[in-house]
């Protein structure tokens, strides 16, 4: 293991005849004297770079507290600027409180003299001695466990008093101002000795008496509520903070919240499932004696930092699964059923914006996109502005019963019959898949919502979404019709990347010269915003190759439908679509010159 060369140098030119056993220094303690101990113990300091206690030392003879490098300087009278790592210009926290002249500090003398056999037994069975308990001047007052709560001034103003017993009663001892909010913090010097390394804060003081047991430096919170009132400037000069709460949940979203405020330094302890409700540390040390230490240290490596990206381990997974879920049937299914459509998108992904003239068939296009994946099982939310759902229905079962939505209103023959009644089958079918919203106040929200419903009632992770059009989505003011429309453009940008959702989102175009919408396709054709360039996975144009003005009969119509910008597809012509009327469709032209 690499030493921590910086730190390594710093302690072996204060400590005389150190002693490096593998990336332990040990020396003589050269507190214990001044201290009151008879001789010179121990002190061991950590140096192995890759370990979060990297220049941590300890006194095995607990003269004095333990903690990095900054406060061994402070101990030893040594110039701070010469501990590695030293900014000068740090500012540290200081309280501004006003602090009363009468404290409880003799009482605590008092109480700490009170301890009965009893009670150091009771610590005792999670591995806490007397030093322990005499270093956090723990006492007893009779009845309870006294638990001094000493403030920045290095005077105590209120307890904490518990019942010798798991989970027994408890209240408070002093001044009442002293027992809420922000002094509600357990040994909060250990915070200063451990300026630029690390510190345990953890939910009931007996948990930090068992870390401290191990040699370790903490503070505590009586409840991880208490957490909420705490400032985190205090915090502010720690390289990493491991929170340990309690196994509930309202312990564990206490932790979060108060992480996001701290930052990224913060590490979580996780019980996993197999612990019961309420597990704590001080539980983990009765259950498991010697082994305690081991187990801490597991708890160490498994925290999980509070991070806004996911672990290496996670990330690499996700991979996997994301490679797995493109091999799927799901995924390979979201096929448009026109080959040269599938060929050139490669089937409906991502955000996929398609604009096209005034009557140009846009809409007929979508709905038989649409209506034929639904027919293959593919779950698919049409968003509707601009048809209704009766027509966007009984056009489907025109193309499907190859019938005039005339017709349905006339006797049939036997056969216009047949077709009729397996149209108005395959219909039927269809709608399990097939969802038409002509909701007017529609939100991101409320997509989204919609999405989850659809996914849960068919069973299937991936959802293509319709939107018939961009420019008719709701905005909240007429006048902010652009910024509206990029800002959906973002809501389904966000959409798509959480919740496995394919989009086809149809959009008007631009006028050209003379009115006209022909012309070479171009990003520029697409109306009202400028960040479709920016959103779209494929962004297509679909224009008619007959005259609107003089339009030949509905058979005869042709379009052309021109992939313009993709990510991952060459843009070009993708094919032309016959109008297959009157039927309300289009038929893929084969043999189209590219």
């Amino acid at each position: 293991m690499e030493l921590h060369e910086g730190l390594h140098q710093f302690f072996q030119d204060k400590l005389e005849k150190s002693v490096l056993d593998g990336t332990m220094l040990k020396a003589h303690c050269p507190f214990c004297l001044a201290h009151g101990r008879k001789e010179a113990g121990t002190l061991v300091v950590f140096l192995n770079r890759a370990s979060y206690f990297t220049g941590y030392f300890r006194c095995l003879n607990r003269c004095v507290p333990s903690g990095f490098a900054p406060h061994f300087a402070r101990l030893a009278g040594i110039d701070p600027a010469s501990v590695p790592g030293h900014e000068p210009d740090r500012s540290p926290y200081v309280s501004d409180e006003e602090w009363p002249l009468a404290n409880i500090n003799q009482d605590v003398l008092k109480f700490q003299n009170s301890l009965t056999t009893k009670v150091t037994e009771y610590f005792a069975a999670m591995g806490v001695g007397s030093d322990v308990l005499s270093e956090l001047q723990i006492g007893f007052n009779g009845r309870y466990i006294v638990y001094p709560y000493f403030q920045d001034n290095g005077c105590s103003y209120a307890a904490r008093c518990q019942a010798p017993e798991h989970g027994g009663a408890q209240t408070w001892y002093g001044n009442e101002t002293y027992s809420e909010g922000p002094f509600r913090l357990f040994n909060l010097a250990d915070i200063n000795h451990c300026e630029d390394g690390t510190l345990f804060l953890v939910e009931g003081e007996e948990n930090l008496l068992c870390l401290c047991a191990l040699g370790f430096a903490g503070a505590a919170v009586p409840n991880a509520t208490d957490l909420d009132s705490l400032h985190v400037r205090r915090f502010e000069q720690l390289q990493t903070l491991f929170l340990v709460m309690a196994n509930t949940p309202e312990s564990e979203a206490a932790a979060r919240r108060f992480a996001a405020r701290v930052g990224f330094k913060v590490r979580l302890f996780s019980w996993g499932p197999s612990r019961p409700r309420g597990f704590n540390l001080a539980d983990l040390a009765r259950l498991d004696g010697e082994a305690f230490q081991a187990e801490v240290m597991q708890l160490v490596k498994d925290s999980r930092a509070f991070s806004p990206f996911a672990t290496p381990g996670r990330e690499y997974d996700l991979f996997q699964e994301n490679m797995r879920h493109q091999q799927s049937e799901q995924y390979q299914a979201m096929q448009s059923g026109l080959t040269a459509f599938d060929q050139a998108l490669g089937g409906i992904h991502g955000i996929n914006i398609m604009g096209g003239a005034p009557k140009a068939g846009k809409s007929c296009f979508s709905i038989q996109l649409a209506t034929e994946m639904a027919r293959h099982q593919v779950p698919v939310i049409y968003y509707d502005f601009e048809n209704g759902r009766q027509k966007i229905l009984q056009r489907t079962l025109s193309r499907l019963s190859r019938l005039a939505v005339e017709q349905f209103n006339e006797p049939l023959v036997a056969e216009e019959q047949r077709r009729y009644d397996e149209g108005q089958q395959q219909l039927r079918s269809m709608l399990d898949y097939f969802r038409v919203v002509n909701d007017r106040s529609l939100t991101p929200e409320l997509m989204r919502r919609h999405v989850d419903f659809l996914r849960h009632e068919t069973h299937h992770d991936d959802v293509v979404v319709v939107i018939d059009s961009l420019h008719k989505l709701p905005f909240k003011d007429f006048s902010e019709r652009r910024t509206g429309i990029d800002a959906w453009l973002r809501q389904l940008e966000s959409i798509r990347d959480e919740m496995q959702v394919a989009f086809l989102v149809i959009s008007e175009l631009n006028r050209q010269d003379g009115g006209r919408y022909d012309g070479v396709p171009h990003m520029g054709l697409f109306k009202g915003s400028g960040d479709i360039e920016y959103t779209a996975d494929n962004a297509m144009v679909f224009l008619p190759d007959w005259d609107a003005v003089d339009s030949p009969p509905g058979n005869e119509r042709v379009n052309s439908l021109w992939l313009v910008a993709s990510r991952e597809q060459s843009p070009g012509l993708v094919g032309k679509y016959q109008l297959d009327f009157p039927y309300w469709g289009f038929k893929e032209v084969e043999n189209v010159s590219l």
